[in-house]
């Protein structure tokens, strides 16, 4: 018996200091551009990007509160110098549709950063492209 609850607690303190520890996994960011990620067309706006189940990530529209979910492919190594703040990088990529007599920007969310972590890789455009960064603000602590 008192093994068992002392398995109980151990498993309770580690799925609370995990769930503490993704609640700061997360940046709010100010995209000046409409932009696509995790298979959708997202408008301009204010987002929070966090970190969700295992091997995702979660767009939320702060005007709305909807959520979107994004799958990433791969952890990237952190940079030296770390990261101080969180940021999202984005390709940066022509395109012609939908008339084809138009050229058009297109901004497709590739890698997230948050402070002091690995980042993760979202997208991979292949091809010439160019990358913006967008930065934002961590989590309140």
């Amino acid at each position: 018996m008192k093994r068992t609850a002392m398995a109980a607690i151990v498993t309770l303190v580690v799925l609370l200091v995990a769930g503490a520890a993704s609640t700061f996994a997360q940046g709010t960011f100010k995209i000046p551009f409409k932009f696509q990620a995790g298979g959708k067309k997202l408008p301009a706006g204010d987002y929070t990007v966090m970190k969700a189940a295992e091997g995702q990530l979660t767009l939320r529209q702060e005007a709305t509160g909807k959520e979107f979910p994004v799958t990433f492919t791969e952890r990237l190594a952190q940079p030296k110098p770390p990261v101080a703040e969180p940021q999202l990088v984005f390709d940066e990529v022509g395109d012609f549709e939908p008339s084809y007599t138009e050229y058009f920007t297109v901004y497709i969310l590739s890698e997230v950063w948050f402070a002091g972590e690995d980042g993760f890789r979202v997208h991979t455009t292949k091809g010439a492209h160019q990358t913006k960064v967008v930065k934002g603000v961590s989590a309140k602590k």
